[in-house]
């Protein structure tokens, strides 16, 4: 009888030190998934900054070429200082001039125009405190005049340099497109 008692006890040390090697390991996959959820909310942020930034700039751009579109494109002028966007301004020289590297962050640009996009609430402010649903800075855009239209139309040809921040100073982006404004005239009656 001693013997079967004996032998009882060595199988009740083995249920539990199977029991806690097996909670070992659950315990190590619930924390690898959650370190994993952890990384993948981050990624998603990352990703919605790199947008945000995105569609400041296009925004920018867009207000470029309309405003170009207007009627408002000229030679250039030397550009040394930022001007609002009702101001505007088109430049003559490129806008990496002066050693100036546009490429980094935050973006040393000292000329310019600061476009302020209508906000749909109070929430999407500009502010230099950045934030979830707000932008570190207002979207800015740089015209260069490139010269005449290379085809036979009459026409101007300008580079159209924006770029805009989301949350933070260091979640930027930049676009760039190259713009023709054409002087055509038409006789709409010259049809008739």
């Amino acid at each position: 009888m001693s013997a079967r008692s004996g032998h009882r006890r060595a199988q009740l040390g083995m249920v539990l030190i199977t029991a806690l090697l097996l909670l070992i390991v659950v315990t190590i996959l619930a924390v690898g998934m959650f370190r994993s959820f952890g990384l993948d909310e981050k990624i998603a942020g990352n990703v919605r900054e790199k947008h945000r930034a995105l569609n400041a700039a296009e925004t920018a751009e867009q207000y470029a070429e309309w405003w170009l579109a207007s009627g408002n494109g000229s030679q250039g002028i030397a550009c040394t200082i930022i001007v609002p966007a009702a101001t505007g301004q088109v430049c003559n020289a490129p806008l990496g001039g002066a050693g100036v590297d546009i490429s980094a962050v935050p973006m040393p640009w000292t000329a310019g125009v600061s476009y302020t996009p209508p906000a749909p609430s109070a929430a999407t402010a500009m502010n230099s405190g950045g934030g979830q649903n707000a932008y570190y800075a207002t979207p800015i855009f740089y015209i260069t005049y490139l010269g005449p239209s290379p085809t036979a139309s009459a026409g101007s040809v300008f580079q159209i340099d924006a770029a805009g921040y989301a949350g933070s100073s260091d979640t930027a982006a930049i676009v760039e497109s190259t713009y023709m404004v054409q002087q055509n005239s038409s006789c709409l009656s010259c049809n008739q």
